[in-house]
């Protein structure tokens, strides 16, 4: 993960040539009549590519007359490449993506509907909550098979120094009690205002996804339905959590304000240097922090804070999805390889190489995620308290995130703006861009 961004970077290159060469309309039928299907990966990991292509050679070794042809393309820009190479009509029969990016693509009418595709088993493993992601006008237009809570990756010497209670997943910390840990473990130690340790860093070079998902532990939507429309409202419960993060910057002094700027990648330094004792951060960043650690560096993973027994747990998530092309000649062919991916033991070895969590609730009991060991057990023990994302089946919202909530979120929690003009932000200028795609 250390290298995340020249992956990145070189597979968009990479995609960008590869899906402008291949595609639905490459004939599907060779001369020797076997079907072949072109399968967009955007697996970018070593272990996660690894588990991928092995499949794909799994699949094509036990169906030969249904070829399956290994496609790299990368998480950067994949709306805007599948876009063009759908209305290029050149799009790959089966879609590595994930929930967020499928409103649109299934309002346009690019992507099939798997009902009736798909096996029953795979329909019963997978809870109803993941399957409501990918779900639109009574259709199902991908299947969910990995996805990813929020937790807290926290220095264990410095918690335990703090003296505050260890939170597990079954009496987890309440926010206020969160607010007390980031204090207890905060320290200046010369007195002069500045702290040499904050008791926690909130990455927000990216703040959206995170403030709307945690929003729900609070009892928060953001967005809701009325009279038929997405409707964006931004009220006590909505910022709740917002409100903390600006209150732990700008008031308390226990959240470092030069992290405000930072991605997740970039606060990880300073944890390993002591400068941060907790890191809220997506659940595969373990992997990063395991990878580049000091030796002897002892650090746990704990659940991000409760919002009380009516909500629990609860936090918003996307899920990555494998979704079927409408355009592709061989949709059937394509579902059972999809079906064939995200059989339980599949989704265990897509989940160990990506470090996130399977949907499948027999993947989530295998042993392998079991363990104590990188915090796999408190993953799969918060599991199902997960929820569709706020943002998922709200046409208009990558706008409305790129135009008007990326740059308010940053205004109030740098303190440029007060918790009022932000909500007018979302709300107002937000609901405009909505109301354009709902007309």
């Amino acid at each position: 993960m250390r290298t995340a961004g020249r992956v990145r970077a070189l597979g968009a290159a990479l995609a960008l040539t590869l899906l402008g060469a291949v595609g639905c309309s490459d004939g599907g039928d060779g001369d020797d009549g076997r079907i072949t299907l072109d399968f967009l990966s955007l697996a970018w990991q070593t272990e996660s590519v690894e588990a991928n292509k092995a499949l794909v050679e799994e699949w094509n070794a036990a169906n030969p007359d249904v070829r399956v042809r290994y496609v790299q393309g990368s998480w950067d820009n994949i709306h805007d490449h599948l876009l063009t190479s759908f209305e290029g009509g050149e799009a790959p029969d089966i879609i590595h993506n994930d929930a967020s990016d499928l409103t649109d693509f299934a309002n346009g009418g690019y992507l099939a509907d798997l009902t009736g595709l798909l096996p029953d088993e795979l329909r019963a493993d997978v809870p109803e909550a993941a399957w409501s992601t990918t779900e639109y006008d009574g259709g199902i237009y991908g299947v969910p098979f990995l996805q990813e809570p929020r937790v807290l990756v926290v220095n264990s010497a410095l918690l335990e120094e703090s003296g505050a209670r260890v939170p597990t997943p079954e009496d987890p910390w309440s926010w206020a009690e969160f607010e007390e840990a980031s204090a207890a473990m905060t320290r200046d130690s010369d007195g002069d205002g500045e702290a040499e340790t904050y008791g926690v860093a909130w990455s927000m070079k990216e703040p959206v996804t995170q403030t709307v998902n945690l929003a729900l532990s609070t009892g928060g939507e953001v967005f809701t339905r009325e009279d038929g429309k997405n409707v964006v409202r931004y009220d006590a419960a909505d910022s709740s959590v917002a409100a903390l993060i600006n209150r732990q910057v700008h008031e308390d002094g226990t959240a470092a304000s030069s992290s405000l700027g930072m991605s997740g990648s970039d606060t990880l330094p300073g944890f390993y240097d002591g400068r941060y004792a907790m890191l809220p951060l997506n659940f595969s960043f373990r992997q990063q922090v395991a990878q580049q650690a000091p030796d002897g560096f002892d650090w746990t993973v704990l659940p991000m804070p409760s919002g009380g027994e009516e909500h629990g747990l609860a936090q918003g998530v996307a899920p990555q999805t494998l979704s079927v092309a409408e355009d592709s000649d061989h949709q059937q062919a394509a579902a059972d390889f999809v079906s064939f991916v995200t059989e339980p033991a599949h989704q265990v070895d897509l989940a160990l190489g990506d470090w996130m969590l399977p949907t499948s609730e027999r993947a989530l009991a295998d042993p392998a995620l079991a363990t104590e060991e990188y915090g796999w057990r408190t993953g799969t023990r918060i599991a199902g308290e997960l929820r569709p994302s706020p943002v998922l089946g709200v046409r208009g919202y990558p706008e409305w995130k790129d135009k008007i909530a990326t740059p308010a979120l940053q205004e109030y929690y740098s303190g440029a703006i007060d918790l009022d003009k932000l909500r007018g932000k979302l709300t107002g200028d937000g609901q405009r861009i909505l109301d354009r795609y709902q007309r």
